[in-house]
């Protein structure tokens, strides 16, 4: 695979990424399986491993170490902390006090002394960023970071983060890790123009859709079996199988796998560095590999465009992150007193 800048850091990353959290008790439980898997992406070039100490309350990032011994150094080692890892409500967030903890958990079960990339997972309104970037400055300071990223951050986030770096002489995130895909597009908006402004590497996770568009969740077919009581709403949503089903009769046209043509739709983005591909099995796995030297042409692109228009999401995925300002009904509306005074 042609390698690509991960943004400024100097670090030369493959275009498609080794997402995992499929591995483990949440996907795929054979822990011998996981390690065929992560080597088989590994020898086809991918050089990049993105996991997260929440994956299978923290089972994958054990994986991960398993699968890397012995080929640690061939590969830019991502991970994240903020995500629960608990009851007791300080074992989550961007603190201090969980992240310089958090960090050594990883590592640990990881079975490295470093992590490339050490992502905030999810932004943490109840903390000062600069409390958040002030800890990471130090863990970069000591080694056990190399470079610092974001993931599922609103473009105000992403520039506020970057001023108070500035301002205070810290580290400086270098990517931020997004939803991108066919059916949602709502960060070309904002998100993709702010990281390329501030020279950051952007990681886009759920190319495939939440796997809608792999195929196998079609309007006239049954669905195929699920693996966990939940469903989210975008998987049943009307408007986004419509759409799901434009998209495919489009790709049947050009002659190439909807898969394929979402993993390099994906890519294409300049502001795109990689796309973050999660298989539960291999052959998942070699069916996204057979598509990596898939181009789409100026017209599938525009083709592409009248089906869901630049900058727009067809339908929000149920796992994005939404602000207080969206989900606290009382940040939304004046109070009774306040409304009747009006």
């Amino acid at each position: 695979m042609r390698m690509r800048p991960l943004g400024r850091t100097g670090i030369q990353v493959s275009p498609y990424c080794l997402g995992t959290m499929m591995f483990g008790q949440v996907g795929n439980p054979d822990h011998d399986d996981c390690v065929r898997i992560i080597h088989r992406a590994l020898d086809a070039g991918i050089n990049v491993v993105d996991t997260a100490d929440v994956y299978a309350y923290s089972e994958t990032e054990e994986i991960v170490g398993k699968a890397l011994k012995g080929r640690r150094d061939d590969v830019v080692l991502a991970t994240k902390v903020s995500g629960p890892m608990g009851d007791d409500p300080n074992r989550r967030g961007n603190s201090r006090r969980w992240i310089v903890t958090a960090v050594e958990d990883s590592l640990r079960r990881l079975r490295t002394d470093h992590i490339d990339l050490y992502q905030i997972h999810h932004p943490d309104p109840r903390t000062d960023i600069e409390e958040t970037l002030a800890a990471l400055t130090d863990l970069m300071r000591s080694g056990k970071v190399r470079a610092i990223g974001t993931s599922n951050f609103p473009a105000s986030d992403i520039v506020e983060a970057q001023w108070v770096a500035e301002r205070r002489a810290l580290a400086r995130f270098r990517t931020e890790q997004p939803p991108y895909s066919l059916l949602n597009r709502g960060i070309e908006r904002e998100v993709l123009p702010v990281c390329e402004r501030y020279g950051l590497g952007a990681l886009v996770w759920s190319p495939l859709g939440m796997g809608l568009l792999t195929g196998r969740h079609r309007k006239d077919r049954k669905a195929p079996e699920r693996r966990m009581a939940w469903v989210p709403r975008h998987m049943t949503d009307e408007r986004t199988h419509e759409t799901v089903e434009r998209l495919a009769l489009l790709a049947e046209e050009a002659g190439v796998p909807l898969t394929h043509m979402a993993m390099a739709f994906a890519v294409t983005h300049p502001g795109v560095t990689a796309a973050i591909i999660g298989p539960r099995t291999m052959e998942q796995l070699d069916d996204l590999l057979a598509g990596a030297d898939t181009i789409l042409d100026d017209d599938i692109l525009d083709r592409i465009d009248e089906i869901v228009p630049p900058g727009t999401d067809v339908g929000p995925l149920d796992v994005s992150y939404d602000p207080p300002a969206v989900t606290r009904a009382a940040l939304r509306r004046r109070s009774a007193g306040e409304r009747a005074a009006a």
